[in-house]
């Protein structure tokens, strides 16, 4: 059964941004915050905490968040890679988030090449951020990145899924993400996935992060709504990628998703309108068009009626 309510949570101000290769300015990230904020999102991924020497982009992750006019409803969470990036988000008590996001691979060559460790040791390093940010009062999320594909192993099965929410599980974390970081995931695969994920976790506290390399993502959170899932990771105007993945696309767009919801008569609690606008307004600062589908037809039949109306 669909259900009838879903949660967005908003990724482009920080899996969006931190890809991109031009530097953005806080004031730039705020305002970001602040439009999509008044758009309705209700959960928003804004930056991390990670070391400015890997990810430069979110080297002003504190004035980003002392910068934001938060508002009653809403939910800002940060990503940390590991306690010292816990202790800097906490470091501030006006400004600390609400929630903490902590990753692992699905996939040991992932993990391998690019953290130089197993996965049960990546997630092993993470018990002493879970058990911290609870200690804080702070809801922690996991995400399972490469659940349906790998760049360097290729497919990856529904048990190697299972094994790592299994180890997310045993760290105490509050939440399981699924995440096709390369876009290679089909509806049935993703269900697949999704049904280990809630072997371990109930439902409202899973959900599922999809990328649009090959055009699967609405196709595959479609998949996840017939399961009765009801969160998920979107990106404003379609920004972000993997930079651990070549050829990977942004994240699938939140307009995309917010239209496709409001066909179905499932309620997001966000302005189509606004959110196009915040996302046109993102992609101009970019230097670039918005990647999303449903914002750029949105867009067209907007300056169609302009132009009719000057007529």
């Amino acid at each position: 059964m669909f259900p009838t309510q879903v949660t967005l949570v908003e990724v482009g101000p920080r899996d969006g941004l931190q890809n991109e290769a031009q530097p953005v300015g806080a004031a730039d990230k705020i305002e970001l915050v602040h439009r999509l904020q008044a758009a309705g999102c209700r959960a928003i991924e804004v930056t991390s905490y990670v070391s400015p020497k890997w990810v430069p982009q979110m080297a002003d992750n504190a004035e980003v968040m002392a910068g934001i006019a938060r508002r009653p409803g809403v939910r800002y969470s940060v990503l940390v890679p590991n306690m010292q990036g816990l202790e800097a988000a906490l470091a501030q008590p006006a400004i600390r988030p609400d929630e903490v996001v902590v990753f692992g691979a699905a996939s040991e060559a992932f993990s391998r090449r690019n953290i130089n460790c197993s996965i049960a040791e990546s997630v092993e390093r993470f018990r002493p951020v879970v058990a911290a940010a609870h200690a804080a009062g702070l809801k922690v999320r996991a995400a399972i990145s490469c659940a349906l594909g790998c760049p360097y192993q290729g497919e990856v099965s529904a048990d190697e899924v299972e094994r790592v929410v299994t180890l997310m599980k045993g760290i105490g974390v509050d939440h399981c993400g699924i995440a096709d970081t390369i876009g290679v995931g089909t509806p049935r695969r993703t269900q697949a996935a999704m049904e280990r994920a809630l072997r371990h976790f109930p439902l409202v506290e899973v959900s599922g992060h999809f990328h649009d390399t090959y055009g699967q993502a609405l196709a595959n959170i479609y998949a996840c709504l017939e399961m009765g899932l009801h969160t998920f990771d979107a990106s404003i105007a379609g920004l972000g990628g993997c930079p651990y993945a070549r050829g990977a696309t942004g994240n699938v767009a939140s307009e995309d998703v917010v239209f496709m919801l409001r066909g179905m008569d499932i309620d997001s609690g966000i302005d189509l309108d606004a959110l196009v606008d915040a996302g046109s307004w993102i992609s101009g600062r970019l230097g670039r068009a918005p990647v999303s589908r449903a914002g750029k037809a949105l867009l067209a039949r907007r300056a169609a009626a302009a132009a009719e109306a000057r007529a």
